[in-house]
């Protein structure tokens, strides 16, 4: 049984001016205010102590740490039914994305989660629509991406879906995508809003196209068997506390996004709006993974989640 003197680990990889680290302090806080767990230890920003993204979450699926974010492109691997989350333009609205994974379709994807792995999934935050940046040209249509090598996270359906944009995708871990940007070994990338302005992206890349291609899904997660070691009470807790910092999470990110487009312009940033985008021939290069893919997938996640966008 998990003692109330022992510390909770908490960890992210984002830094101080991030949403995701203000609400893993908000999370870290309720359970400190709950008065059933020990002292609770949070790092918000392990990259800047020399530890890879790759790394936090590994060490959240041994128990060496309790909890952390993640990002859902990184654990396709773990639970192939996360790809559901990755595919190209299919969420137009997050708001039906986000009520979907609250329903059945959350359930569904945490319970595959946890039954291949390590993890307990706690909560679904919103990490915005990504799109994409580049130091060559404005972006509008699958010709203006051909011979541009693109950053993304390590993910399949990612990759697969960025060439077939036309891009050259590569992958870094978050703790190397300025490395990879101020090099020019990359000459665009792709991110929500959030990220290209905290890692200060707009100063090598002044061409921000809004593309809205993948809508991120981050998973708050903790370490499975810790949590079964938990009294009744304290699971209770840590649920109402995680659900907490859930709701604070995605009211900053809704109301960030607004925000930073306006920002952009002001700092001279060349912003390719929805409407100037091709967003036909965009859908059309990577429609086929979106049909393949729903043939693979569990049918039930297939129903309540991509179905659900469409209703």
């Amino acid at each position: 049984m998990f003692s109330q003197q022992t510390p909770i680990t908490l960890a992210g990889y984002q830094g101080a001016g991030s949403i995701l680290s203000s609400s893993l302090l908000s999370l870290a806080q309720s359970l400190n205010e709950s008065q059933l767990f020990g002292p609770v230890a949070t790092t918000i920003d392990v990259t800047a102590q020399g530890e890879t993204a790759g790394h936090l979450f590994k060490s959240v699926a041994t128990g060496a740490r309790h909890l952390c974010y993640v990002a859902s492109g990184y654990l396709t691997a773990l639970a192939p039914d996360l790809a559901v989350l990755d595919l190209p333009f299919t969420v137009t609205e997050r708001s039906r994305a986000l009520a979907a994974l609250d329903q059945t379709a959350g359930q569904l994807l945490s319970r595959t989660l946890e039954q291949h792995s390590g993890y307990r999934v706690l909560g679904f935050w919103d990490n915005g629509f990504r799109h994409m940046s580049n130091a060559v040209r404005p972006l509008r249509r699958p010709a203006d991406c051909q011979g541009i090598k693109i950053r993304t996270l390590d993910s399949a359906i990612y990759r697969e879906s960025l060439n077939a944009l036309g891009f050259q995708a590569i992958t870094t871990d978050v703790s190397d995508l300025m490395r990879v940007i101020r090099s020019g070994l990359v000459q665009a990338q792709e991110n929500p809003l959030t990220n290209y302005s905290n890692f200060k992206i707009y100063e090598h890349h002044p061409y921000l196209s809004l593309t809205s291609h993948v809508f991120g899904v981050l998973l708050l997660l903790c370490n499975e068997p810790w949590f079964r070691s938990l009294s009744e009470p304290q699971q209770q807790a840590l649920q109402e506390a995680a659900t907490q910092a859930t709701q604070h999470q995605r009211a900053l990110a809704a109301q960030q996004d607004a925000v930073l487009q306006a920002t952009f312009l002001q700092q001279g940033v060349q912003v390719v709006s929805g409407s100037q985008l091709d967003l036909a021939q965009l859908r059309r290069a990577t429609v086929y993974i979106v049909e393949r893919e729903r043939q693979t997938l569990a049918k039930p996640v297939v129903q309540h989640y991509l179905d659900a966008l469409e209703t």
